[in-house]
């Protein structure tokens, strides 16, 4: 199950995000850069590098091989995600303002519910939040209980690129319901 969480956490970096490129050292080459709608990033001494569809260790991997080719010796590179632009959560169900929000950095489960305009306290079923993501190629859900949230009993989520975050309705039947039934209210992602 920690294997399975973990690769669905390596962010991979997206069209419009904001990077943080760093060259220890060498501060000429240190800089932010924004990934064009291409995927690509420009960098001095050498060019164009793709680096859509990346993690952040595999593009410093490509990076360190470029500019050790023919201008660095042993560089130690570095690739940070200043600004995360290319990705998207969706908040549906008992909210203020259900809809896609954008993601620009990290964000918790709590912050997307502040940002949906909050769950509605009314008709939402407070044990009902599911977070769902797929993690290599299977859908997985975890179940939380807002109140066990708020007092900190349970750590606060963080949600990443493509996740659905599904506030059930109080005393709704769905499919929803029913694997909310069978969960365990602690954060543990299985197949939905």
């Amino acid at each position: 199950m920690e294997a399975a969480f973990q690769e669905a956490t390596d962010y991979h970096i997206g069209a419009m995000d904001l990077l943080t490129i760093s060259v220890f050292g060498v501060d000429a080459l240190s800089k932010d850069v924004r990934v064009n709608a291409k995927g690509q990033i420009s960098l001095p001494l050498i060019g164009t590098v793709n680096a859509g569809g990346r993690t952040t260790q595999q593009l410093e991997a490509e990076l360190k091989q470029l500019y050790s080719a023919n201008y660095l010796q042993n560089p130690q590179v570095s690739v940070f995600v200043k600004e995360f632009s290319s990705q998207k959560v969706t908040m549906e169900g008992a909210l203020g303002h259900p809809g896609i929000f954008p993601i620009t950095g990290k964000i918790t489960l709590l912050q997307a519910l502040a940002l949906a305009g909050g769950i509605d306290e009314k008709t939402a079923d407070p044990r009902g939040i599911v977070i769902m993501r797929q993690v290599n190629g299977r859908r997985m859900a975890a179940a939380y209980d807002i109140r066990m949230l708020r007092n900190g009993t349970i750590d606060d989520p963080q949600l990443y690129g493509d996740d659905i975050v599904v506030v059930e309705e109080s005393g709704s039947k769905s499919a929803l319901r029913s694997f909310l039934q069978t969960m365990p209210l602690l954060g543990l992602f299985t197949m939905f």
